[in-house]
């Protein structure tokens, strides 16, 4: 059945075109094959063979889904391969970030597009047929089209690389997470993960070995300078405040860690959503809805399949201030803002089983 119902103010709710999503960020990421091997080089020759080893991808158990970053590849480094190579599932969902959602008037409904494929630097990257699945099943309230909040957005865009990398066979699924109460996150994903149940159960897809997930978010946002004139240098900026930011950030991180429950997902909204209005930050973790919705979803889907509830384990916490840097400049990247005591960003990065 073709969609065609239409949102006023807003892209319709169409099939798959044959169209490529382009690039938004050729500096911070790569967007070549001989960028992204020399990346993975240069992780492996400056991390030495104790990583090494532990990137050897084939030998690892497959994750259901991981949290990972999403800013400057010469920031987050060895995080991102030492995330997205837990996932081995062809099919990937990745729970995005609506970081322009305000320029769009975006909130309370997920957000897909209509692209055919995604670039990839192997190749073109194909969008998975599920994805009109998925939106065929979902509520119309739910749910919305907008190609143009999608190709702006780079939180997907900064994960498809590394997922090629290690999977030339990966087909993926961009869903974007604008603004929603915690409410309304409980309500999607209850949905979400129905739908997502029967589709799988129709395909005989298993979780982790046939689909997967990714959610995308960087970790706080700290500093007083460089942020647009907001102040986000929640603890200063002396000599104590990265310390004590970072155990803020280790708390928020227990919340979305070990066994995952609704109580602990909405503490991790407590933590990061303002009290009176979901629109504003209270610690700013740009995925503040990415993460408990995807966590939600994911939970629920994988107790509707009959297992036991999600389980998060560290792989690992940095940032910008205090990760050595890649080398990238001879690849023709860089960074697109600055690391000092008064603007840096915070990298988390969990596997859910």
């Amino acid at each position: 059945m073709v969609l065609a119902l239409a949102f006023a103010g807003c892209n319709s709710l169409k099939k798959r075109n044959n169209t490529v999503r382009g690039l938004t960020d050729t500096i911070g990421y790569a967007h070549t094959a001989r960028q992204m091997d020399s990346i993975m080089a240069r992780i492996r020759r400056i991390q030495g063979k104790e990583y090494n080893d532990h990137l050897k991808f084939k030998d690892r158990v497959p994750a259901l889904a991981v949290l990972c970053p999403h800013d400057d590849y010469a920031y987050v480094g060895e995080l991102y391969p030492a995330t997205v190579q837990n996932i081995k599932a062809n099919t990937v969902i990745i729970f995005g970030v609506a970081h322009k959602a305000k320029r769009y008037g975006l909130e309370n409904k997920l957000v897909f597009d209509s692209y055919g494929y995604w670039h990839g630097p192997y190749g073109n990257v194909p969008v998975s047929p599920l994805r009109e699945e998925i939106m065929e099943e979902m509520p119309r309230d739910m749910i919305i089209v907008h190609d143009s909040m999608q190709a702006l957005e780079h939180s997907v865009e900064a994960i498809v690389p590394f997922l090629q990398y290690f999977n030339k066979k990966v087909r993926i699924v961009s869903v974007l997470v604008p603004y929603m109460p915690y409410s309304r996150m409980v309500e999607i994903s209850d949905t979400l993960s129905g739908v997502l149940a029967d589709v799988m159960k129709r395909h005989n897809l298993k979780l982790g070995k046939d689909v997967a997930f990714v959610f995308s978010s960087d970790a706080v946002h700290y500093g007083d300078e460089d942020w647009g004139g907001k102040d986000f240098a929640y603890y200063g900026t002396s000599c104590t405040s990265y310390k004590d930011a970072k155990e803020h950030e280790i708390e928020i991180l227990h919340t979305i860690a070990g066994p995952i429950t609704k109580d602990k997902v909405k503490k991790f909204t407590q933590y990061t959503v303002d009290d009176y209005d979901y629109h504003r930050y209270k610690w700013t973790w740009c995925g503040r809805y990415s993460v408990p919705l995807g966590l939600l979803t994911v939970n629920s889907l994988k107790e509707k399949l009959g297992g036991a509830p999600l389980r998060g384990s560290s792989i690992g916490y940095t940032s910008s201030l205090v990760n050595m840097p890649l080398p990238v400049k001879d690849l023709g990247m860089g960074v697109t803002a600055p690391a000092y005591d008064h603007h840096w960003v915070g990298y988390a990065a969990v596997r859910y089983d």
